[in-house]
Protein backbone atom coordinates (compact mmCIF):
# COMPACT_ATOMS: atom_id res chain seq x y z
CA UNK A 1 0.00 0.00 0.00
CA UNK A 2 1.65 3.17 -1.11
CA UNK A 3 2.03 5.63 1.82
CA UNK A 4 -0.34 8.50 0.74
CA UNK A 5 -2.76 5.73 0.98
CA UNK A 6 -3.26 7.06 4.75
CA UNK A 7 -4.14 10.64 5.67
CA UNK A 8 -1.30 13.06 5.14
CA UNK A 9 0.99 9.77 5.64
CA UNK A 10 4.09 10.52 7.93
CA UNK A 11 1.86 12.24 9.74
CA UNK A 12 -0.17 9.31 10.92
CA UNK A 13 2.71 6.59 9.34
CA UNK A 14 1.47 4.59 13.03
CA UNK A 15 -2.02 4.08 12.32
CA UNK A 16 -3.25 0.85 10.68
CA UNK A 17 -4.50 0.49 7.32
CA UNK A 18 -7.69 -0.92 8.62
CA UNK A 19 -9.23 1.93 10.66
CA UNK A 20 -10.33 3.36 7.22
CA UNK A 21 -13.48 2.36 7.81
CA UNK A 22 -14.76 5.49 9.51
CA UNK A 23 -13.19 8.82 10.51
CA UNK A 24 -10.64 9.19 12.77
CA UNK A 25 -9.57 12.93 11.51
CA UNK A 26 -11.95 15.75 11.73
CA UNK A 27 -11.77 19.14 10.20
CA UNK A 28 -14.11 22.11 9.62
CA UNK A 29 -12.96 23.42 6.40
CA UNK A 30 -13.96 26.21 4.42
CA UNK A 31 -13.93 26.92 0.64
CA UNK A 32 -13.48 29.48 -1.88
CA UNK A 33 -14.15 28.92 -5.28
CA UNK A 34 -12.42 32.20 -7.41
CA UNK A 35 -13.69 32.93 -10.74
CA UNK A 36 -10.71 34.87 -13.46
CA UNK A 37 -11.89 38.20 -14.95
CA UNK A 38 -12.68 35.63 -18.34
CA UNK A 39 -14.91 33.61 -16.72
CA UNK A 40 -13.21 30.53 -16.03
CA UNK A 41 -12.15 29.35 -12.51
CA UNK A 42 -9.23 30.71 -11.10
CA UNK A 43 -8.60 28.40 -8.35
CA UNK A 44 -9.83 27.13 -5.02
CA UNK A 45 -8.80 28.82 -1.93
CA UNK A 46 -8.99 25.76 1.20
CA UNK A 47 -9.13 26.80 4.93
CA UNK A 48 -8.70 23.57 7.50
CA UNK A 49 -8.81 23.54 10.85
CA UNK A 50 -8.12 19.93 12.27
CA UNK A 51 -9.60 19.06 15.82
CA UNK A 52 -7.34 18.75 18.80
CA UNK A 53 -6.32 15.15 19.32
CA UNK A 54 -5.07 15.26 15.59
CA UNK A 55 -2.95 18.14 16.29
CA UNK A 56 -1.35 17.21 19.22
CA UNK A 57 -0.40 14.49 17.56
CA UNK A 58 1.14 16.29 15.01
CA UNK A 59 3.10 18.22 17.41
CA UNK A 60 3.93 15.29 18.93
CA UNK A 61 5.56 14.08 15.65
CA UNK A 62 7.33 17.57 14.27
CA UNK A 63 8.29 19.42 17.78
CA UNK A 64 11.59 18.32 16.97
CA UNK A 65 13.56 20.83 19.64
CA UNK A 66 10.46 19.29 22.61
CA UNK A 67 9.40 23.00 23.22
CA UNK A 68 5.52 21.98 23.24
CA UNK A 69 5.09 24.05 20.14
CA UNK A 70 5.88 24.19 16.08
CA UNK A 71 8.24 26.96 15.59
CA UNK A 72 8.17 27.88 11.80
CA UNK A 73 10.04 25.44 10.24
CA UNK A 74 8.59 23.00 11.87
CA UNK A 75 5.15 24.18 10.45
CA UNK A 76 6.48 24.35 6.95
CA UNK A 77 7.75 20.38 7.22
CA UNK A 78 4.09 19.76 8.15
CA UNK A 79 3.25 21.62 5.02
CA UNK A 80 5.70 20.37 2.76
CA UNK A 81 4.53 16.84 4.70
CA UNK A 82 0.70 17.44 3.12
CA UNK A 83 1.58 18.75 0.68
CA UNK A 84 3.52 15.91 -0.84
CA UNK A 85 1.35 12.75 0.86
CA UNK A 86 -2.02 14.19 -0.77
CA UNK A 87 -1.00 14.67 -4.14
CA UNK A 88 -2.71 11.30 -5.33
CA UNK A 89 -5.91 12.54 -3.46
CA UNK A 90 -5.93 15.58 -5.91
CA UNK A 91 -6.04 17.28 -2.16
CA UNK A 92 -9.66 15.71 -1.76
CA UNK A 93 -10.96 18.42 -4.41
CA UNK A 94 -14.19 17.09 -5.93
CA UNK A 95 -14.64 19.53 -8.93
CA UNK A 96 -16.84 18.28 -11.58
CA UNK A 97 -17.66 20.05 -14.79
CA UNK A 98 -20.66 18.58 -17.07
CA UNK A 99 -20.55 15.59 -15.29
CA UNK A 100 -16.91 15.41 -16.14
CA UNK A 101 -14.30 14.91 -13.02
CA UNK A 102 -11.46 17.67 -13.50
CA UNK A 103 -7.82 16.69 -11.34
CA UNK A 104 -6.26 20.05 -9.92
CA UNK A 105 -2.05 20.79 -10.17
CA UNK A 106 0.09 21.13 -7.07
CA UNK A 107 -0.85 24.09 -4.46
CA UNK A 108 2.56 25.91 -4.67
CA UNK A 109 2.54 26.19 -0.70
CA UNK A 110 0.52 24.81 1.87
CA UNK A 111 0.73 27.14 4.81
CA UNK A 112 0.33 25.60 8.32
CA UNK A 113 -0.50 27.65 11.75
CA UNK A 114 -0.97 26.26 15.23
CA UNK A 115 -3.14 28.48 17.21
CA UNK A 116 -5.48 27.41 20.72
CA UNK A 117 -4.55 23.58 20.40
CA UNK A 118 -5.96 23.23 16.78
CA UNK A 119 -3.75 22.77 13.66
CA UNK A 120 -4.70 24.91 10.40
CA UNK A 121 -3.73 24.84 6.47
CA UNK A 122 -4.40 27.54 4.43
CA UNK A 123 -3.26 26.59 0.23
CA UNK A 124 -4.99 27.18 -3.12
CA UNK A 125 -5.88 24.92 -5.86
CA UNK A 126 -6.04 25.42 -9.57
CA UNK A 127 -8.04 23.45 -11.81
CA UNK A 128 -5.54 21.13 -14.10
CA UNK A 129 -7.72 21.88 -17.30
CA UNK A 130 -10.16 24.98 -18.21
CA UNK A 131 -13.22 25.78 -16.36
CA UNK A 132 -15.12 27.84 -18.16
CA UNK A 133 -18.72 29.21 -16.60
CA UNK A 134 -20.65 27.32 -18.80
CA UNK A 135 -23.29 24.38 -17.39
CA UNK A 136 -23.04 22.52 -14.33
CA UNK A 137 -20.68 22.64 -12.59
CA UNK A 138 -19.61 21.39 -8.74
CA UNK A 139 -16.95 21.70 -6.10
CA UNK A 140 -16.73 19.95 -2.87
CA UNK A 141 -13.65 18.61 -0.55
CA UNK A 142 -13.79 15.27 0.41
CA UNK A 143 -11.38 11.80 1.92
CA UNK A 144 -12.06 8.95 -0.53
CA UNK A 145 -10.99 6.92 2.03
CA UNK A 146 -13.78 7.99 4.82
CA UNK A 147 -10.28 8.80 7.02
CA UNK A 148 -11.28 12.29 7.65
CA UNK A 149 -14.46 13.79 8.08
CA UNK A 150 -14.26 17.25 6.24
CA UNK A 151 -17.28 19.19 7.54
CA UNK A 152 -18.72 22.61 6.55
CA UNK A 153 -19.96 23.82 9.93
CA UNK A 154 -22.50 26.45 7.81
CA UNK A 155 -23.37 26.92 4.10
CA UNK A 156 -21.41 30.74 4.31
CA UNK A 157 -18.35 28.51 4.23
CA UNK A 158 -18.94 27.84 0.49
CA UNK A 159 -18.28 30.53 -1.01
CA UNK A 160 -18.24 31.79 -4.66
CA UNK A 161 -16.08 34.93 -5.08
CA UNK A 162 -15.84 37.21 -8.52
CA UNK A 163 -18.11 39.04 -10.62
CA UNK A 164 -18.25 36.38 -13.58
CA UNK A 165 -20.81 34.20 -11.41
CA UNK A 166 -23.33 37.22 -11.02
CA UNK A 167 -25.25 35.06 -13.99
CA UNK A 168 -25.20 32.32 -12.19
CA UNK A 169 -27.41 30.07 -9.36
CA UNK A 170 -25.48 28.14 -7.13
CA UNK A 171 -27.04 26.01 -4.13
CA UNK A 172 -25.10 23.96 -1.45
CA UNK A 173 -26.24 20.61 -1.37
CA UNK A 174 -25.71 18.33 2.08
CA UNK A 175 -27.12 14.91 1.05
CA UNK A 176 -29.40 12.59 3.30
CA UNK A 177 -27.05 9.83 4.00
CA UNK A 178 -30.76 7.53 4.30
CA UNK A 179 -31.40 8.84 0.88
CA UNK A 180 -28.46 8.03 -0.79
CA UNK A 181 -28.00 4.41 0.60
CA UNK A 182 -31.66 3.96 -0.29
CA UNK A 183 -30.86 5.52 -4.32
CA UNK A 184 -27.24 3.23 -4.40
CA UNK A 185 -28.60 0.23 -3.39
CA UNK A 186 -27.00 -1.84 -6.00
CA UNK A 187 -23.32 0.37 -5.96
CA UNK A 188 -22.85 0.81 -2.34
CA UNK A 189 -22.14 -2.51 -1.64
CA UNK A 190 -20.36 -4.47 1.51
CA UNK A 191 -16.77 -3.96 -0.45
CA UNK A 192 -17.65 -0.37 -0.38
CA UNK A 193 -17.98 -0.12 3.68
CA UNK A 194 -15.46 -2.80 3.83
CA UNK A 195 -12.96 -0.57 1.27
CA UNK A 196 -13.97 2.42 0.50
CA UNK A 197 -10.46 2.99 -0.61
CA UNK A 198 -11.22 0.88 -3.67
CA UNK A 199 -13.87 3.16 -4.99
CA UNK A 200 -15.43 6.81 -5.66
CA UNK A 201 -18.67 6.23 -3.53
CA UNK A 202 -17.74 7.85 -0.73
CA UNK A 203 -18.58 10.95 -2.75
CA UNK A 204 -22.18 10.75 -2.70
CA UNK A 205 -22.37 11.54 0.55
CA UNK A 206 -20.07 14.45 0.79
CA UNK A 207 -21.41 18.25 1.09
CA UNK A 208 -21.15 20.11 -2.45
CA UNK A 209 -21.72 23.10 -3.91
CA UNK A 210 -23.63 23.30 -6.98
CA UNK A 211 -23.38 25.90 -9.48
CA UNK A 212 -25.39 26.55 -12.68
CA UNK A 213 -24.42 29.38 -15.75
Amino acid sequence: MKKSTFLMASLLSLLPAAAFAHPHVFVEARLEVVADADGNIAELRNVWRFDEVFSSSVVMDFDKNTDLKLDPNELAEVGKTVRDSLVDYDYYMNLTMNGKNIKVEKPDLIHVDYKQGQLLMFFAVKPAEKMPLKGRLTFGVYDPTLYTSIDFPSDNELVLVGDGFNSCKHQVVRPDADQVIAENKQSLTDAFFNDPTGTNMSKLFATRLDVSC
